[in-house]
């Protein structure tokens, strides 16, 4: 039986859910027979590949960068997971929503609050300009999967890896499993 290609994805959002991911603990080892990790914060790998079967995004969009990521991680993935409150419905990272754009955040951080050298960073390449709004994933590509919590612990985690894994679509139900916060 072909190893399953496993890969996770951190876009704006604070990890939290990847270190819930690192709470499986012992799981992790079996998981390590089934599938092969072929893109994650956990590995130093640059582009993301074709042909994965599973995907946990975390986080919401926050930036142009992450337009990009999320797009091809849709078109190259099987089955795309919305992992965490943040990549379900933008959550903290979209408390700027508010304000209207993103200008009034890069003012507040790199102009009103700075000590010395008040400039707001822009590099093209190297800072991605901020989005004006923070989008929840769904808002921008089909996801198959939604897993919610802040951050989602583990038994949830596996909950809907275990049948992921083996080809069938997880039954999240009870306050358990669907839970934000």
């Amino acid at each position: 039986m072909a190893r399953l290609k496993l890969a996770t994805v951190w876009l704006g959002g604070c990890s939290g859910c990847h270190m819930s991911f690192l709470d499986l603990d012992e799981w992790l080892i079996d998981l390590a027979t089934l599938v092969d990790l072929v893109y994650s914060p956990f590995a130093d790998i640059k582009e993301y590949p074709e042909g994965v079967d599973v995907v946990l995004v975390e986080g919401a969009i926050a930036n142009e960068e992450h337009l990009e990521t999320i797009r091809k991680v849709r078109e190259r993935s099987q089955i795309l997971v919305s992992f965490g409150d943040c990549a379900v419905t933008g959550n903290v990272t979209a408390l700027r929503n508010p304000l209207g754009s993103a200008e009034p955040v890069l003012q507040r951080c790199y102009i009103e609050a700075a000590d010395i050298h008040a400039t707001i960073p822009y590099e093209p390449g190297i800072v991605p300009p901020l989005l004006d709004r923070v989008i929840p994933v769904h808002s921008l590509v089909a996801v198959d999967v939604y897993l919610p919590g802040c951050p989602p612990d583990a038994t949830r985690i596996k909950a809907a890896l275990e049948p992921l894994l083996k080809g069938e679509k997880p039954l999240l139900v009870g306050r358990e499993f669907i839970k934000f916060g």
